[in-house]
């Protein structure tokens, strides 16, 4: 006989069947949340910087020469913003498309647990 006891069996089954999956997809999801935050922070900080510099080059605007410059200076800016819009987008579907194959993985598994636990009955 089995020096397990049915609280201790329920107690298992509880932490493999609902508390481990849980807290693995919560893992995933506090993960995915990062490293979102971390390429929105990395955004937000480069687009302020093109912001500025903007800004500081209009403030340099004495005659006309400056204004051609600085309106040649826009459309490098706003080239490099595009490139720089499509980048990070292209880095925010790739981290969503982790995370969904992630989850997926992990529910998977776990509702292979779950069979096996079925079957067992």
């Amino acid at each position: 006989m089995s020096n397990t006891t049915i609280p201790d069996r329920y107690n298992e089954q509880f932490e493999r069947l609902l508390i481990g999956p849980t807290r693995a997809f919560f893992g995933l999801g506090v993960e995915h949340m990062e490293k979102l935050t971390s390429v929105q922070l990395e955004a937000t900080k480069a687009y302020t910087e093109l912001g500025f510099r903007q800004l500081r080059a209009a403030l340099e605007i004495r005659e006309p020469k400056d204004l051609e410059s600085y309106a040649q200076g826009q459309q490098e800016a706003v080239k490099t913003l595009g490139e720089r819009v499509k980048g990070d987008a292209e880095k925010v579907v790739a981290l969503n498309r982790e995370f969904a194959e992630k989850a997926q993985q992990l529910a998977q598994e776990n509702a292979s647990g779950f069979a096996k636990t079925a079957a067992r009955k």
